[in-house]
């Protein structure tokens, strides 16, 4: 039977610092929902840019598999920190873009930083536990939930009240703990060149499953904290309130992650994904159509449900993948969320200012492909604990003590 997970005092201390650099950096990586509606007027841009704007900002996380395989060959920590300079300036910058084609270049700026943050650091917080992975993966993503969920409603409030050329306040605490991630990341070893070549054709079952359901994921996720508040400013309702819902949806997203990591390590990966499937079809719809409180409480229980496998689907990655495990994060989380990025894309030019409401209806029914993906997966990637012959395996070798 798999261990609980162990983890010394010292890396507790390193966990946290990484939790709290994941904070700051998907924080300033993804506050552009919250004001939104005021980039779009102005920049003199109709609704349907608003997919062009957060394409632009997503689709850098498309290189993740290749930044993490750099990271996995490489070693070291410095990719993690490049990532979390790159996307904090470019967050203090995104309010003095002077025009359309130089703001499209700040949000790719700021995406290819958390392609170079992600894949190295998940696999540096997983190098500093043994045993059960689920419950301190999800720690560290925790720490990027509240940043998504956090930044949006900060970056509104600095609007409203000091103006767009104020939010260089938002990219300013990342740009302060640059210093302190560099000493407290985890140094990874390199990768050894007589290491064998990546098994594609094994693998490519199982990574094309994980793709799948990430990217119908992801594409849900982009459409939600784009296009809800957007539909809040058209239906006359203030900037911060809608962007209070996704703070909403993200934020209490949090008790879904930590809950699915530690449900995954009782009673194994397939029932979170099941869950988690059902869940986001059945609450989408009633989080955009109910009126009153019901709306911020619908948005609470949908982040939860949708974070519900945020570590589950990283670790598989990690497990499809376990002597590159910086590749494998970035295919759970990077690939999955550039190709939710053209999804997202499609779906802005599409939507116009009168169709806002049947993207909702279309990720609505999207969530029952995450069903049927859910049952695809291979049964020792889903199963509890590491697969027989992973390095966290309790039988092999490398994982005793």
């Amino acid at each position: 039977m798999t261990t609980t997970a162990r983890i010394e005092p010292a890396n507790r201390r390193r966990l946290l610092a990484m939790s709290w650099s994941h904070l700051l950096n998907d924080g300033a990586a993804n506050y552009l929902p919250g004001v939104l509606p005021v980039i779009l007027i102005a920049m003199g841009e109709p609704v349907r840019m608003a997919g062009a704007f957060m394409a632009a900002l997503i689709v850098g996380q498309a290189l993740q598999p290749v930044t993490g395989w750099v990271a996995d060959r490489t070693g070291g920590r410095s990719l993690t920190t490049l990532g979390l300079f790159l996307s904090s300036l470019g967050a203090a910058l995104l309010g003095v873009a002077p025009s359309t084609p130089v703001l499209i270049v700040v949000l790719l700026m700021i995406g290819a930083g958390g392609a170079l943050f992600h894949p190295q650091a998940l696999a540096g917080v997983r190098s500093m536990v043994r045993g059960r992975q689920g419950l301190p993966t999800s720690v560290f993503l925790v720490g990027g939930e509240l940043g998504r969920g956090i930044w949006p409603t900060a970056a509104s409030l600095v609007v409203t009240g000091l103006g767009l050329g104020w939010l260089w306040l938002v990219g300013l605490p990342g740009l302060l703990t640059v210093p302190l991630l560099f000493m407290m990341a985890p140094r990874l070893p390199p990768k050894p060149p007589r290491a064998g070549r990546i098994q594609w054709r094994r693998h490519a079952r199982p990574m094309a499953t994980l793709v799948a359901y990430r990217s119908v994921q992801a594409f849900t996720t982009f459409v939600l904290v784009t296009f809800i508040p957007i539909m809040w400013h058209l239906r006359g309702g203030s900037l911060v309130r809608g962007a209070s819902i996704i703070t909403a949806m993200i934020t209490v997203g949090v008790v879904g992650n930590l809950w699915g990591g530690h449900l995954a390590d009782q009673v194994g990966r397939r029932p979170v994904l099941v869950i988690s499937s059902i869940a986001t079809t059945a609450l989408i719809l009633p989080t955009v159509y109910l009126p009153g409180a019901w709306v911020w409480v619908c948005a609470a229980l949908l982040g939860s449900a949708i974070f519900l496998t945020a570590s589950t689907t990283v670790l598989i990655g990690q497990d499809i993948f376990p002597e590159n495990r910086s590749m494998g994060s970035g295919i759970a989380l990077g690939l999955a969320n550039g190709i939710g990025s053209v999804l997202v894309l499609a779906a802005g030019l599409w939507v116009g200012d009168t169709h806002v409401m049947s993207l909702f209806w279309l990720v609505a029914g999207l969530g029952l492909v995450n069903l049927a993906l859910a049952f695809s997966f291979p049964g020792h990637l889903v199963q509890r604990g590491a697969p027989p012959g992973h390095p966290d395996h309790p039988d092999h070798p490398d994982s005793r003590p």
